[in-house]
């Protein structure tokens, strides 16, 4: 039997960054990953839905060229190899997967690649398939597991993934573009693959069972997004549940009046969400406490069982690679011995819809739900020059700050690029900037940054340029 200090089951971002720290902590420490390191993020997830969007907005952009543009550019018809497009996506993944085995390799992290079966909070077994007989694999014992084995996507009981319904994962990797889509979920994922696959030229339909898009969103936050659907000539049906599908092949839906229909598209993307993933791996066998379907955490990623730690979305909510890693870079330095609890003042989220929406900290309406005086003010980008050049000026700033100190609480944003805005937004939370610390910053013009120094001024009844 092999022995570690650390084991950790899973390489996504949060394994692996948890790894690296760990190693570089001077941690005996071993990785399991059953696929290529990196996880959800970096192979399925995150990395290769931005390539294609990109991808998607370029040739959406070509596309608009063939008419006369208020830019005086003109071009003929584009056409998109989606073969070639996918191929140049998997580079970057590969690109990337690659750096990270290097780095992992590089830190002294040993990693074993195979199935992992907890046999009990100290010990695990790793097999080279889930149909291995128990016995027959690597045993190796640890004194601190951590699970960092992420997450996977929903499906619904009524049409499992197969044949035409796809989930995000075969949504990444498209061999041929259908020619009609129905995307069912108009969440994040959704609404981001929705509206690169109509850029691509897919007539696509979404249906949502609430009244609104994005709901996780604040409808000022949404607003540019659906008039930007509508421009792009999607099809909503919201207030719509889905039945299944009828002999023919057909989405059967139904509406809030009970009125049943029904959608002949070629694909149907489901995407309603993402669930922690703690099934297959003997997790059941340690008797964890759990919040949910997501295994129960403090403050510094410990279960319920001492010694065995979770990071990521097998912990829950909020479902993001950048928590993950955080959490992960801290559960190294706490077994190395240092004080640290993850007590974060925003996990920033970005929607990579057209346009983006970035939102940091409180909403007006979450400081108002939590019983906080607070003063809202925001700043569009139809006033910021750089948005003007950039044919962006959709969308705005928000800021959020309580009424009586200026403390600044939260940040929103909607617009083209403001994705890149993220890290001003969390650091102004994390240093405990107020109004007047901002409005008094010197941005760099022109650029959409001047939208968040307007937004702080204007809160404060003095905006320049509105």
């Amino acid at each position: 039997m092999q022995t570690s200090q650390l084991l950790i089951l899973g390489g996504g971002p949060g394994g692996y960054v948890a790894a690296i720290r760990a190693a570089q902590l001077g941690i005996q420490t071993v990785l399991v990953e059953n696929e290529n390191v990196g996880g959800t993020c970096l192979n399925v997830g995150c990395i290769p839905s931005k390539a294609l969007i990109h991808a998607a907005e370029e040739f959406h952009k070509l596309a608009r060229y063939d008419t006369e543009s208020p830019l005086g550019i003109q071009a003929g018809s584009p056409i998109v190899d989606i073969v070639r497009t996918t191929a140049w996506k998997d580079g970057i993944v590969e690109r990337l997967t690659g750096g990270v085995a290097s780095l992992l390799k590089k830190s002294g992290v040993q990693v074993v690649k195979g199935w992992a079966r907890i046999v009990d909070g100290k010990t695990v077994e790793i097999v080279s398939s889930p149909a291995a007989q128990p016995g027959s694999g690597l045993r190796i014992s640890c004194e601190h597991l951590l699970l960092a084995t992420g997450s996977e996507p929903v499906a619904l009981p009524s049409m499992p993934f197969g044949s035409q319904v796809i989930s995000s994962t075969q949504a990444l990797s498209p061999g041929a573009l259908p020619t009609s889509m129905a995307v069912v979920g108009a969440g994040y994922i959704g609404m981001e693959l929705g509206m690169a696959y109509r850029k691509l030229g897919v007539e696509v339909t979404i249906v949502e069972a609430q009244e609104r898009i994005l709901p996780a969103y604040d409808t000022e936050l949404s607003k540019p997004v659906l008039a930007s659907l509508k421009k792009l000539g999607v099809s909503l049906h919201l207030s719509c549940s889905v039945l299944g599908l009828d002999d023919a092949g057909h989405l059967r839906i139904k509406d809030a009046q009970g009125a049943e229909s029904t959608l002949a598209v070629e694909q149907i993307l489901v995407a309603v969400g993402r669930r922690p993933r703690i099934a297959g791996f003997g997790l059941e066998s340690l008797l964890l406490d759990m919040n949910g379907s997501a295994v129960r955490i403090d403050d510094q990623c410990r279960t319920s069982m001492r010694g065995v730690w979770a990071i990521g979305d097998v912990a829950g909510e909020p479902m993001l690679a950048h928590r993950a890693m955080a959490q992960g870079e801290m559960v190294a330095e706490i077994i190395s011995g240092k004080h640290r609890r993850f007590v974060p003042a925003s996990i920033p989220a970005v929607c990579f819809t057209d346009p983006e929406i970035v939102v940091s900290g409180l909403s007006p309406g979450e400081a108002e739900t939590a019983g906080v005086d607070a003063i809202s003010a925001s700043f569009p980008f139809s006033a910021n020059g750089r948005a003007m050049t950039l044919e962006s000026s959709d969308g705005f700033v928000r800021v959020v700050a309580r009424r009586d100190n200026h403390l600044i609480l939260g940040w929103q944003a909607v617009g083209g690029g403001v994705s890149e805005l993220s890290a001003a937004f969390s650091q102004s939370l994390e240093m405990g900037a107020r109004l007047e610390d901002v409005a008094g910053t010197i941005h760099a013009h022109p650029s959409l940054g001047e939208a968040i120094q307007e937004a702080a001024m204007r809160a404060l009844g003095h905006a320049l340029h509105i």
